[in-house]
């Protein structure tokens, strides 16, 4: 297990540089997944693409997460984290600036795959390394993380329709291709960065115990993998339909916003988690406040046209998404003993996203069929009352006490 200097409370310096080196890997995690959004109604229109399609460009990567995420624990239990951490993050960057060559719909689907499947490598490993890492403060090393994967998520969101796009001449290609750049330089930072002794140590652990697969029998398994599949759904789906969606309400100049608030609302959430780090993991509370509020904002998206009524509800989504989530993604390390937190997350990972794939596809499917562009979001609203129901019940279930992170 790697060394830092003194972890025994949040205010330790030796905190400094696991959760700098968490944040920047979260960052990359999210950046190239999340360029897309605002530059999907130019996509929309080159492309000629159906909203079906649209949905399944966002199911497709989901997908992915859902079939490599057992393939991510065994690249683990071979390689270790960091390395497959590294590798993750260096395919997703490289696929997802080749987005930009797509002639078609099926290349840039292509494109979405690889940079998916990277992705995917990276997600069993960011708790594996929380773990490894940060033993004794779980929590403020998940917020890590997630922290950065919020970043990641919100500076495409900010930057790109009032900066970016106008720099590069309204290009959606160049724009895929800037925002790659800097998550191709994470990584070799991220790898020199990392303590040499983490393969060494505690992958290494891992490696000789071969506990890659996930327990399909375990109900912590499911009850995880349903769960995340309430929160990450409703995220990306509305990140997917909120540009065609406004269109269809008259009101396209309002994407930039929209997208500004969903993201940008979620550094409130960080505040929200690092000053209740020590109250949020393995507790209902999150679930119980934040998926009711999810519900009633997609019921104002639905029902209610206001643009500063479309704002609020957009940022009510990207905080209650971003708690939840930070939340969930403690859990594998929480719920389950050293040795079997790479294949508890893929597994929960597996669940989740094979969920997700079917989700933004039925949304986009039911806009096509109806011609209702408000009912893309009722499934949305299903998986709200999910995630309510399902994080407090997950929240109940306990290791034996000689088997919780710290002992």
């Amino acid at each position: 297990m790697p060394t830092y200097p003194s972890q025994d409370g949040p205010q330790a310096g030796g905190l400094a540089r696991p959760l700098s080196l968490l944040f920047i890997a979260g960052v990359a995690m999210r950046m190239t997944l999340l360029v897309m959004p605002p530059v999907i109604p130019l996509v929309h229109d080159e492309l000629h693409m159906s909203e079906t399609q649209v949905g399944l460009l966002v199911g497709l990567p989901l997908a992915v997460f859902a079939v490599a995420a057992v393939p991510g624990s065994l690249l683990i239990a071979r390689i270790g984290a960091t390395l497959a951490v590294t590798l993750g993050m260096t395919i997703a960057a490289i696929a997802g600036g080749a987005r930009a060559a797509a002639v078609d719909v099926w290349t840039l689907y292509a494109a979405a795959i690889v940079s998916g499947f990277g992705v995917a490598l990276m997600q069993p490993g960011m708790p594996t390394l929380v773990r490894d890492w940060l033993p004794k403060n779980i929590a403020f090393g998940t917020i890590g993380y997630s922290s950065g994967m919020l970043m990641g998520a919100t500076f495409p969101a900010v930057f790109t329709i009032g900066y970016v796009l106008p720099a590069v001449g309204g290009s959606w290609r160049l724009d895929v291709v800037l925002w790659a750049l800097p998550a191709i330089l994470i990584a070799p930072v991220f790898l020199f960065l990392s303590p040499k002794e983490s393969h060494a140590g505690s992958d290494v652990a891992s490696a000789s115990m071969g506990r890659w697969w996930p327990d399909w029998k375990n109900p912590v398994v499911w009850l995880l993998g349903f769960t995340f599949a309430s929160n990450n759904s409703p995220y990306f789906v509305t990140s997917a339909f909120l540009g065609d969606y406004l269109v269809t309400l008259g009101k396209p100049e309002l994407l930039g916003s929209a997208l500004g608030w969903l993201n940008g609302s979620q550094i409130v959430a960080l505040a929200v988690l690092f000053l209740t780090a020590d109250r949020l993991h393995m507790r209902a509370w999150p679930f119980l406040v934040f998926g009711p509020l999810m519900l009633v904002a997609f019921l104002v998206i639905i029902f209610v046209k206001s643009s500063i009524a479309i704002l609020v509800a957009t940022a009510v989504i990207g905080i209650a998404a971003a708690v939840t989530m930070t939340a969930i993604l403690a859990l594998p390390a929480f719920l389950s003993r050293p040795d079997d937190v790479p294949r508890t997350a893929a597994g929960m990972f597996t669940v989740s996203y094979t969920c997700a794939i079917i989700i933004p596809t039925v949304c986009g499917a039911l806009w096509d069929l109806t011609g209702r562009p408000w009912t893309a979001f009722v499934p949305l609203c299903i998986c709200a009352v999910a995630l309510t129901v399902l994080g407090t019940i997950v929240t109940r279930f306990r290791l034996p006490a000689e088997t919780r992170p710290g002992r």
